[in-house]
């Protein structure tokens, strides 16, 4: 049922986006519809310009529309509208970035792979679908709430294309790097992104493979994701029961 509901308000906020003036409309939706429905527009509208070549005149739009929405901040907004609006001008700004990039690049083309290397949402089938390079995968549709999201680098974007590479090889992914530099926060977001549930545990040495059985049972049973955080902590023989 949850599903179905968020699956009907997304479409119903995609449908509506074309009517009205889209600070309108960001106040009338929700702020999980108006991320993604905003986004699968805004994925319309880049490659309309692409296949035009109407790519700086799009760019000069998009500024435009940013400040439009900055604009919308300075109202009076309630509690979670103003978080609906952080989350949004966060994306906002990347798009913007992505495509004076494109304009840098002289991109022409929507094969291009610094167009397709990025999170880009298509309504086809009627139904939601994420893509990124070869990657398409399915919308969640998972009840995520009016959430923030995270500032989007090129670090985190290349994350997002070897983790989305690896899910559609049915792999799983391991970023490594020092303490504090985002690595669960990317994953978790990548899961927001794709409307995911996502459980981040906390492993130490204390697991063995009961737990670990257990866990996966939960994980095959709903269809969420894991993230095991400081997974070099389990004990190396535990560690070979996950790899297998």
């Amino acid at each position: 049922m949850m599903y179905d509901t968020i699956r009907h308000v997304l479409k119903k906020s995609v449908d509506h986006y074309v009517e009205v003036d889209r600070n309108e409309w960001i106040l009338e939706h929700c702020g999980q519809c108006v991320l993604n429905g905003s986004q699968v527009h805004w994925t319309t509208e880049v490659e309309d310009a692409l296949n035009k070549d109407e790519l700086p005149e799009y760019c000069t739009k998009l500024e435009t529309q940013l400040l439009k929405t900055v604009e919308l901040v300075r109202q009076r907004l309630t509690k979670l509208q103003s978080i609906t609006m952080g989350a949004l001008i966060t994306i906002d700004v990347h798009a913007k970035d992505v495509i004076k990039t494109l304009v840098a690049e002289k991109v022409n083309n929507v094969a291009a792979f610094e167009w397709i290397s990025q999170l880009r949402y298509y309504w086809e089938k009627n139904d939601c679908y994420v893509k990124c390079v070869q990657t398409s995968f399915p919308y969640g549709y998972e009840y995520l709430g009016n959430t923030f999201r995270l500032v989007i680098t090129p670090l985190t974007d290349k994350c997002y294309m070897t983790l989305m590479g690896a899910l559609n090889l049915n792999l799983g992914g391991a970023p490594a790097g020092p303490a504090g530099t985002g690595k669960t926060e990317t994953t978790k977001d990548l899961a927001k992104a794709l409307s995911k549930q996502c459980v981040v545990f906390n492993c130490s040495d204390g697991m063995d493979f009961i737990m670990i059985g257990k866990f996966f049972k939960g994980l095959a049973a709903s269809g969420a994701w894991a993230c095991f955080d400081e997974f070099n902590r389990i004990n190396i023989e535990v560690l070979s029961v996950v790899a297998s």
